[in-house]
């Protein structure tokens, strides 16, 4: 039975313990401050085997000859307390777990004295049991397991979100941007007038760099669903609500994550993406990066006659 408690309790994952219990897990919650006690618990089921199988011994050599005694110990702790205790206990760790928890507290204390400075000194010698940490490659390798099990909940849109998120950190501004030749963009000279409204409305685009003197020279960016508001015949570098001149700037080797925390931290939907010379390279978008996480293309209007702007 020992045996068969060491495999058990050893065969659970001291982080997944912790996650379960904390989100109410009843198993979780009588193993894991048994198991988190490692050397400790060690210590207390090895000796515990130890005593059983030296007590059988002693216990068979006063029936029988010592050779069959011999025999019969071994062949007793071969089978059941070795192979039958390991196979059902580690197939059912959890189970097994809680159900011996509350003997195993008692036999944690009462061997305390002999087990204590034992397992104190395997703490400092070897250290305390290092919990199990994944690199991303093996979360993705997880969740695609998790996707492909009939066991799991986890679905392929599932799947392709955690992967998406879990790799856009190393994603740079430079693959996922617009390119500025796909980029519409106005002179902060260019005048506001029902005619200009009415060109900006058949792009169905939300924002627009401008440019002052040169396209490489963006000045700000031009909110289109406020132009109704601002008067007639004014330039666009004049309008109160319409043009940011605050905008958000990237590099092209920026990573996504960093844009999204600075996008989110200014409230910003769009960056410009300029060079170290602070040539105009492109623009990048709060939707191209949630497309990014997502790893599914988001639909608009203004996607059916051209890029993303």
């Amino acid at each position: 039975m020992f045996s068969g408690l060491t495999l058990g309790y050893f065969s659970l994952n001291l982080n997944t313990l912790e996650r379960r219990a904390k989100h109410g897990n009843p198993d979780a919650i009588a193993i894991y401050p048994i198991r988190k006690r490692g050397n400790l618990l060690l210590t207390t089921l090895l000796l515990g085997n130890v005593m059983v199988n030296t007590a059988l011994s002693v216990y068979l050599g006063s029936l029988v000859s010592g050779v069959v005694a011999g025999v019969m110990a071994t062949t007793l702790i071969f089978l059941f307390g070795e192979i039958i205790p390991q196979a059902a206990f580690s197939r059912h760790a959890l189970w097994v777990g809680k159900t011996f928890a509350p003997v195993m507290r008692v036999l944690m204390f009462v061997m305390l004295p002999v087990t204590y400075p034992i397992a104190y000194m395997l703490d400092k010698l070897l250290g305390e049991e290092m919990p199990s940490l994944y690199s991303k490659n093996d979360l993705m390798q997880i969740v695609s397991d998790l996707e492909e099990s009939e066991h799991s909940d986890v679905d392929a849109d599932e799947e392709r979100i955690i992967h998406g998120a879990l790799q856009f950190s190393h994603t740079s501004v430079r693959e996922i941007m617009t390119p500025k030749e796909n980029v519409i963009t106005y002179e902060k000279n260019q005048r506001i007038n029902q005619e200009f409204i009415d060109t900006v409305s058949e792009t169905d685009f939300s924002r627009y760099p401008i440019y002052s003197g040169n396209e490489d020279n963006i000045v700000g960016i031009l909110f289109s669903k406020d132009l109704m508001y601002e008067e007639d015949d004014v330039a666009i570098w004049q309008t109160a609500d319409a043009f940011d001149e605050n905008f958000l700037k990237a590099r092209p080797d920026e990573k996504l994550d960093v844009v999204l925390g600075r996008m989110l931290k200014q409230k910003k939907h769009m960056a410009i993406v300029l060079s170290k010379n602070k040539m105009f390279l492109g623009v990048v978008t709060l939707e191209d990066i949630i497309e990014e996480i997502i790893q599914f293309e988001i639909e608009d209007e203004g996607d059916d006659d051209s890029d993303e702007n």
